[in-house]
């Protein structure tokens, strides 16, 4: 009984590390206005706590996509879920070289407020992130 308790207890602090679901009356108001200013017609959405930001996340034709905001409603960046087969050739190439034998489960494209793009591909769990032009920048666990 006390190995399930301690597992349980061990399996709760380690969820913690990562964004945390919270309910809308916990986002700041300015967030939520800033959401549905930006997208009108969004009904269906949930938000996350991150590191003190605030995600949304939703889906678009059944395709994941989030958005995140600071604690001010200042737009951080937009995150959509693409096909593999649309990220920058050399993405692949990277992955092909460095994680041989594995295969991209799944792709995102991420916009910053300034308009930048980065890509992000899940391999093994781990995302790995990359410029514009597909050059590798860092690995992150998933």
């Amino acid at each position: 009984m006390r190995m399930i308790l301690s597992l349980l207890i061990v399996a709760g602090f380690a969820g913690c590390a990562d964004a945390q679901k919270i309910k809308e009356s916990q986002v700041p108001a300015t967030v939520v206005s800033n959401l549905h200013k930006m997208y009108p017609n969004l009904k269906d959405y949930v938000w996350f706590n991150e590191d003190g930001n605030y995600e949304a996340e939703y889906k678009i034709n059944k395709m994941e996509a989030a958005v995140t905001y600071d604690a001010n409603g200042t737009l951080m960046e937009t995150e959509r879920e693409i096909a593999v087969k649309e990220l920058p050739a050399a993405v692949a190439s990277y992955i092909s070289a460095n994680y041989s034998g594995t295969e991209i489960k799944e792709a995102s494209e991420i916009t910053d407020a300034n308009g930048m793009k980065s890509y992000e591909a899940e391999v093994k769990g781990k995302d790995i992130v990359f410029d514009s032009n597909g050059n590798f920048l860092k690995e992150e666990k998933d």
